[in-house]
């Protein structure tokens, strides 16, 4: 069957976008290749209509549910067997999945790449031939990009693990600099990287410079224009959506607040009102839009400032999908700069920290056992960032990944045990009355204790977990693992661990440095006296798209410049004493001046959630401030 006859009757297009035929003529052809379309240009055609087509499964890589349930909802509709293995199915749901890809039945399986750490997954997977590797939101493999995901990094070793031919990688907000750190981490010649341009000349993009107490106002008059127009109102914080949905039904409109705050019943029904046309306008934090592939979002208003370019493109890239005018306006000033500048602040661990995750290293040769969550809180360093650390050390040669396991299984028999162990012949028999004797019962699960059946049975790991697994997809017991821990190799045991916490702790201080930079970069885009279309285009190294586009407000002879608030006396030393104390109270050692400058700028840290710092008076309270002003003044106060 051709690539037209399958793109008519399974998707019932006459033809392809301009990039689509190009990328899919590669995969078809036996190659690798990167799509690097804008949003909404139809990236996940690339890999939905070659996997029709192939002989073994597609395999995609997805960093979010609400993304997978988007795609699989598609592809059920155009008759593609597709599933997703994830952590909110059931033990039925997910053992058939799994027997639907083994039989063949399934042609597409989505997973995060968190699932790949999975040594149940990776024993299951490594058994089914795949013909293809998609990896969406591709960027997040690359440090220069805006959304890095460190496990990410480990998809290369991933796909020759599992002995897959060819690579797709998928995004829409990659920079010249991404791109090419993506082409050299999966060793793909430029010809094979497909970028369409980047300008789409029905949005309308506008920056209306508002001051803060300005902003509602400007909000409700604009949104006036056309109360039932589909629009997303996008803010930073939860509680601003709560408060901004309030304030325009208060007006008059209707209007409902969106965060991942909310229960996920509660999200997933107002998202299915809001693809329907019942809610036209959802004041929502930034866990909205992805995954919402609604063609006629007719607005995208910016109540706050987004995190930088890249997630503007993003979230602008929802609206008009389907080719008419949509207008997209940032209500712009300067007040939100300090808090998208600490939320970065937040995530550079102190050298304390560092020095205190090296010191977990063993002191000789051997393998070393991480659970990532609980090295987290014993060393004061948010996850993100430690997996960051862990990759760092990789690429120093200080530590080699292993592999990673389930520190703790627990089942619960569905059959009664005589009955399980009639079915199968005497060998196996003894074996299964081995586990089953080794895996005592409270109430109703069962512990495994794999060095028990050790010791009686001589029961390898591995096949005690496949024989559990075996007896979980037949539906004899229900099999439940927990505690991920990954294992390393240490290379360096005589590591300098001085040395090593300051050449890491620099790293983060350029990282930082890149990110504020990388704000101060969206500031100058709102700024500009360049065409807005032109210049992110170019961003994106589109420099086909026109001069002039005509219909931003640059081009309209509307160049911003953006307010900047005044800002507010910091309090007196005594009331800085007064919070410090009230914090220090909850903790017998002395608190180092940046986790207490976290808390007053409402930062999160593992040792702030410990504390639960968010009761404490003073939490927040400063967070219209810089971080590097709220510690001078602490330093101040100390003296």
């Amino acid at each position: 069957m051709t690539l037209l006859n399958t793109l008519q009757q399974h998707f019932g297009f006459s033809s392809l976008r301009p990039g689509q035929q190009a990328v899919i003529e590669r995969i078809m052809a036996g190659k690798s290749a990167a799509a690097i379309f804008p949003t909404g240009s139809g990236k996940s055609l690339c890999y939905q209509l070659p996997a029709v087509l192939l002989p073994h499964l597609t395999l995609v890589i997805s960093p979010l549910l609400a993304l997978m349930q988007d795609q699989l909802a598609f592809l059920a509709r155009m008759n593609i067997s597709a599933a997703s293995i994830d952590s909110t199915q059931s033990f039925e749901e997910s053992r058939n999945v799994m027997q639907g890809v083994r039989e063949g039945r399934i042609k597409v399986l989505m997973i995060s790449v968190e699932r790949l750490k999975n040594e149940r997954f990776r024993q299951f997977i490594g058994q089914v031939p795949i013909s293809l590797l998609v990896v969406d939101e591709a960027h997040c493999i690359s440090e220069w990009g805006h959304n890095f995901r460190p496990d990410y990094l480990k998809l290369p070793s991933y796909c020759q693990l599992l002995q897959i031919p060819q690579v797709l990688l998928l995004t829409a907000t990659a920079t010249p600099k991404v791109i090419a750190d993506m082409q050299n981490k999966f060793a793909l010649p430029p010809s094979n990287v497909v970028l369409t341009g980047f300008y789409r000349a029905n949005l309308h993009l506008s920056v209306l410079p508002v001051t803060e107490p300005e902003k509602v106002d400007t909000l409700i008059a604009q949104v006036r224009l056309n109360p039932s127009a589909p629009t997303i109102v996008y803010v930073t914080l939860q509680h601003t959506a709560e408060q901004v949905a309030e304030q325009l039904m208060a007006a008059g409109l209707q209007a409902r607040a969106y965060h991942a705050g909310m229960e996920q019943d509660q999200r997933r029904q107002l998202q299915q009102a809001f693809m329907k046309g019942q809610e036209p306008c959802i004041v929502a934090t930034i866990a909205f839009g992805m995954g919402v592939d609604k063609s006629d979002i007719r607005r995208v208003i910016h109540f706050d400032l987004p995190k930088s370019i890249e997630n503007y493109s993003q979230e602008i890239g929802r609206a008009g999908r389907d080719g008419q005018a949509s207008h997209c306006i940032l209500l712009g000033n300067l007040a939100g700069q300090n808090v998208l500048e600490n939320f970065v602040y937040g995530d550079t661990p102190e050298p304390e920290a560092i020095q205190a995750l090296l010191n977990e290293l063993p002191g000789q040769d051997g393998h070393w056992e991480v659970m990532p969550i609980r090295l987290a809180n014993h060393c004061n360093i948010r996850v993100l960032p430690l997996r960051t650390l862990l990759v760092y050390l990789e690429l120093n040669g200080v530590i080699e990944p292993l592999y990673s396991y389930y520190g703790d299984y627990r089942f619960k028999f569905i059959a009664s045990p005589e009955d399980i162990i009639r079915r199968f012949n005497p060998e196996r028999q003894a074996f299964l009355k081995a586990v089953f004797h080794g895996s005592p019962k409270a109430k109703t699960w069962c512990q495994v204790d794999f060095e028990a059946i050790w010791h009686t049975a001589s029961g390898e790991r591995k096949r005690v977990i496949n024989a559990l697994d075996y007896l979980h997809e037949q539906g004899l017991i229900v099999l439940e693992s927990k505690q991920m821990i990954e294992v390393y190799q240490v290379l360096a045991p005589t590591l300098d661990k001085a040395t090593e916490a300051q050449r890491l702790h620099q790293l983060f201080q350029q990282k930082e440095h890149n990110e504020i930079h990388r704000l101060e970069q969206m500031i100058q885009f709102f700024e500009s006296e360049q065409c807005l279309s032109q210049r992110l285009a170019s961003y994106f190294g589109d420099h086909h798209a026109p001069k002039q586009c005509g219909h931003c407000s640059v081009c309209a002879g509307q160049v911003a410049q953006l307010p900047k608030p005044a800002t507010p006396a910091l309090p007196n030393t005594a009331q800085l004493q007064q919070w410090s104390q009230s914090l220090q109270a909850q903790h017998p050692s002395p608190l180092s001046l940046h986790t207490v400058s976290c808390f007053l700028c409402g930062i999160s840290t593992p040792l702030l959630n410990q504390l639960k710092a968010k009761k404490q008076p003073g939490f927040a309270a400063l967070e219209q401030h810089s971080f590097s002003e709220i510690y001078s003044a602490l330093e101040k106060a100390r003296a």
